[in-house]
């Protein structure tokens, strides 16, 4: 903070900008202003030099002020037309300051103050921030200076993003908090123009049933144990063909664990690899194991982004002669029917004789930091985290503080106030965990990674909120990791853990949540060839119009097997403007409607079929042609064998004989493509 720095400050050296309520820059003299800067890196303070050619806002920029004087003098100066902040005094800006040549030769000399600006922006009820410039780092800076939740800040250009598309999604979120952006101009010179609403009000109301979010059944009535962990629902020890065995079950859905929620990578909510090693540690103490020899996680866990959930077992198997038990987590999507299992993770647990705690499981923690270690820049990590795909809500943004000494990162970990109260019911709370292998982005490992292979795995105590880290740079992809808590005392500790890149196609096809559960959710229509009899009895037809007193009267009152309606073709609407489209649509639909009411009221046509015949309505050419097909495919769900729809390719007709095999395929809906017969199918939707 300013006050902290300024009684720290001589030869030279004076406050050049304050930031924000704890970011300072001082400027000044450059083995003066080095010395300020060593003093706060030796309390842990984040410091770093900024990249410029001068020490500007400082007593140096003194000898060039009457130049830049007579410079700015020269030129026009202007009273500004809209209020300005003023960066020399951090409140509203007198027009007359602004105009006068005195006014920027103080901006060149003096402290810039940009957190009292924002302040005093706010304190004049403003809410909405627009950064002009070309990253976000105003935007940063600015928000510490403001009550969270009380503003908005919205970075117009990032850096390494399309201009376009982050600028127009800047305009977009201004707006929807509320901004009134110019669409006329925005819209200029693309041919848009505004088009009438539907007269009806839109209401939005949903019809999906909703789960009942209650708590898990008592399992003691089915034979089973209730699990004392909560991503747990039950276990039981069962004796197994081969031995004594263990069986945990659970469901992990968004909606019984939202925290899961806060931990989202490439645009899916991953169950975290640290999950499941918080799940193999309860597995070892329940089948008297002391660690996790080895956990390996072969395909991540996708979690369903609605009220679906996953199904997950874990089985450890019975023991060998060592006391050594295998681990093997599976899952599946609830739902999935005769789907078969994934499997997640394969593992060892195993007991030990051997001491827990070693040098590498319990550092020396009593100089904290080390000494000679680096402090590390936290700023804008998991921003940038973000922008590479992993989305880490409040829960899994733990890391407070990190230093750096060689292949060494030490971190300070804990969970935010709202997870606190969780930490009691885990050993070691995955979140936790988690967030301190953020510091690997520190140590030269390559970014975009996530846990694949752990070895040597030992909970040393239970319940923690706050840590201390370190983690060993081992090879080019694997590192040792001790956890301890702020006194020093030994909590988790893992001798070698293997990370892997991870891409998007990878989580994308993950199953069984996030490629199973998508096909199983999932349906589109797949038109396939149908066999139509070779010989068929042909049925009496006729043709009519849209006017149902032709259907009345059809064949003087004489009901044939098939009614046969035409629609027009593929021109209706089309060439003309959007009212043209919209007069087809509303027309053809009116009439259509009209002969399904009429069809329906005869007693006589019940034994009959009312066949609509259109041309280019499901291919995306006939509008108005399909519109129709969603009209009558309601009326076919409300009664079935009514109706028929076909659709026509080309110079495709429909004769006495293809209408015969119509009625004795029984099809609701067909198509007809260059002499062969299709019916549409519910097919699974499979990504590409």
């Amino acid at each position: 903070a300013e006050d902290e720095v300024v009684p720290y400050l001589s030869g030279g050296v004076v406050v050049a900008a304050v930031n924000g309520p704890s970011s300072v820059v001082v400027s000044g003299v450059e083995e003066a202003v080095l010395a300020v800067a060593a003093r706060f890196e030796g309390e842990g303070r984040r410091v770093s030099r900024l990249r410029v050619s001068h020490a500007f806002h400082s007593p140096l920029m003194e000898p060039m002020l009457d130049d830049f004087r007579a410079v700015v003098t020269g030129l026009s100066l202007a009273t500004p037309r809209i209020p300005v902040v003023s960066n020399l005094t951090g409140a509203v800006a007198s027009p007359e300051d602004i105009a006068s040549a005195e006014y920027w030769v103080r901006h060149v000399r003096e402290a810039v103050r940009f957190s009292d600006g924002v302040r005093a922006l706010r304190a004049e009820g403003v809410t909405r921030f627009l950064e002009l410039g070309p990253d976000g780092v105003l935007s940063a800076m600015a928000a510490e200076s403001l009550p969270d939740g009380e503003a908005v800040l919205v970075p117009l250009l990032r850096k390494d993003r399309p201009e376009e598309q982050s600028a127009v999604a800047a305009l977009a979120r201004v707006y929807t908090e509320g901004g009134d952006p110019d669409w006329t101009a925005f819209y200029a010179g693309t041919d848009a123009r505004v088009t009438d609403l539907p007269t009806y009000a839109f209401q939005h109301q949903r019809f999906w049933p909703e789960p009942a979010l209650t708590a898990p059944a008592d399992v003691s009535t089915a034979g089973l144990e209730t699990a004392d962990h909560p991503l747990l629902s039950a276990s039981t020890a069962i004796e197994l063909t081969d031995g004594d065995g263990l069986l945990m079950t659970t469901r992990l859905s968004l909606a019984g664990h939202a925290w899961l929620a806060d931990h989202e990578v490439m645009g899916s909510v991953l169950l975290p690899g640290t999950a499941f090693v918080e799940l193999a540690l309860h597995a070892a103490d329940e089948a008297g194991c002391d660690r996790i020899e080895e956990l390996t996680l072969a395909a991540p866990l996708v979690l369903p982004g609605d009220a679906g959930g996953v199904q997950l077992q874990l089985h450890v198997g019975p023991a060998d002669e060592s006391g050594r038990r295998s681990l093997t987590a599976r899952s599946r999507v609830e739902g999935a029917g005769e789907r078969p299992w994934v499997r997640h993770a394969t593992g060892v647990l195993a007991p030990t004789d051997e001491p827990l705690l070693t040098e590498v499981t319990r550092p020396d923690t009593s100089v904290w930091p080390p000494a000679d270690a680096e402090p590390v820049d936290l700023t804008g990590l998991y921003e940038r985290m973000a922008d590479g795909g992993f989305v880490y809500g409040p829960l899994f943004q733990g890391l407070r503080r990190a230093w750096r000494r060689g292949d060494e990162t030490y971190a300070e970990v804990s969970l935010p106030e709202t997870g606190e109260g969780d930490a009691d019911a885990f050993g070691l709370h995955p979140a936790l965990l988690d967030a301190a292998l953020h510091v690997t982005a520190f140590n030269g490992m390559e970014r975009g990674v996530l846990p694949f292979s752990w070895e040597g795995v030992s909970l040393h105590g239970s319940g923690a909120s706050a840590v201390r880290v370190r983690v060993v740079r081992t090879g080019d992809d694997s590192v040792s990791v001790a956890v301890t808590d702020p006194e020093g005392g030994p909590v988790a500790s893992v001798e070698s853990l293997v990370l892997r890149r991870v891409s998007a196609d990878q989580i994308g096809t993950a199953a069984p949540a996030g490629g199973a559960a998508g096909r199983d959710s999932l349906f589109r229509v797949e038109w396939v060839p149908v066999r139509v009899p070779g010989v068929v009895s042909v049925v009496s037809s006729v043709e009519v119009g849209l006017e149902s007193d032709g259907l009345l009267s059809v064949a003087g009152g004489v009901v044939p097997g098939v009614v046969v309606v035409r629609l027009p073709g593929a021109g209706a609407g089309a060439g003309g403007g959007v009212g043209d489209v919209v007069g087809s649509v509303h027309g053809l639909t009116a009439g259509v409607l009209g002969l399904v009411q009429a069809w329906l009221a005869e007693e006589r046509f019940a034994g009959a079929r009312l066949v609509f015949v259109t041309r280019g309505a499901t291919a995306g050419v006939d509008v108005a042609g399909a519109a129709v097909w969603g009209l009558v495919r309601s009326a076919q769900s409300e009664h079935p064998g009514r109706f028929v729809l076909m659709d026509l390719g080309g110079d495709e007709e429909v004769s006495d004989v293809l209408l015969s095999a119509v009625v004795g395929l029984d099809e609701p809906q067909l198509l007809v493509r260059r002499g062969e017969v299709l019916a549409a199918r519910l097919v699974r939707a499979v990504p590409d």
